[in-house]
């Protein structure tokens, strides 16, 4: 198929020098005050975005909008409300002059063998893992697409997991919640790609990274008793991972890969940025 393809998006901000720049494009990132987040909103700030970062972690999210001055700003954002989705759209719009890329990074993970796992905690992971990418990619597509508030097209990124594509012991309502942004995400695709609204939709499916939320994982599988103690359980996964355990940049490098022109011809994929777990 060399030959044009008359629905092909390419957004409108090309650069001919570097195609992986995000020069002049407006990013919402959501969980942004610490971590993977903040790791995604300096990786943006350096290709050139400016950013809303978002967070309920308000004094968090305020001091690492403030490290990179007037390119980020902060706003308070639940992702699980629709109001909050409404106002940070907008917000982004209002202080930045459009929205190119909206960022579903809030996630929360919680472990439980599935007979000791309440039905309130199953639905509390899916809530925010699910729910959250369901309304970041509805508001994103409304403020996006041709007709809507910033109308030019652009580009949603979800943070899934390794473990939406592979069972994990003691991690079964993650996996499903996970599972289901990796599905969501192609829909949404299929969906902007068929109603020709220039919106790409992508995941990105980290393996075990060096985060709070990491060190959470170690701890849960000491109380699970899958491990012993902390560094046997950082010592497993370390080995389960062919080339050890990721840093947030290793993710924020490939959630900017996907928003930039490098990645102009990727829609519905998945990037699975796992340093070998699923591979081994």
């Amino acid at each position: 198929m060399a030959q044009a393809d008359n629905h092909h998006h390419r957004e409108s901000h090309m650069s001919a020098q570097d195609p992986y720049r995000v020069e002049g494009r407006v990013a919402l990132v959501t969980g942004a005050a610490r971590g993977i987040g903040a790791a995604i909103v300096e990786s943006l700030v350096e290709g050139g975005a400016s950013v809303l970062v978002t967070d309920i972690l308000t004094p968090e999210g305020e001091r690492t909008a403030a490290r990179f001055g007037p390119a980020a700003q902060f706003a308070t954002l639940d992702a699980t409300s629709e109001a909050d989705w409404e106002r940070g759209v907008a917000t982004a719009v209002e202080a930045f002059g459009g929205l190119d890329l909206v960022v579903n990074n809030a996630g929360f993970e919680l472990a439980g063998f599935f007979a000791d796992t309440s039905v309130e905690d199953y639905r509390r992971q899916m809530e925010l893992n699910g729910t959250t990418v369901f309304l970041g990619i509805k508001h994103a597509i409304r403020t996006m697409r041709p007709g809507g508030i910033s109308g030019r097209g652009g580009s949603i990124v979800n943070l899934s997991s390794a473990a939406g594509f592979k069972g994990v012991m003691g991690l079964g309502a993650y996996c499903a919640s996970k599972g289901a942004v990796r599905l969501m995400t192609k829909a949404a695709a299929v969906e902007c790609g068929r109603l020709q609204y220039g919106i790409r939709v992508n995941s990105v499916h980290p393996g075990l990274i060096k985060t709070e939320m990491g060190t959470k994982t170690l701890q849960d599988f000491v109380k699970l008793g899958i491990a012993p103690d902390e560094s046997a359980a950082e010592a497993a996964f370390d080995a389960a991972h062919l080339m050890g355990l990721g840093q947030p940049v290793d993710i924020a490098r490939a959630v900017r890969f996907l928003a930039s022109d490098a990645g102009c011809w990727i829609t519905g994929s998945e990037l699975v940025v796992d340093g070998g777990f699923l591979a081994a």
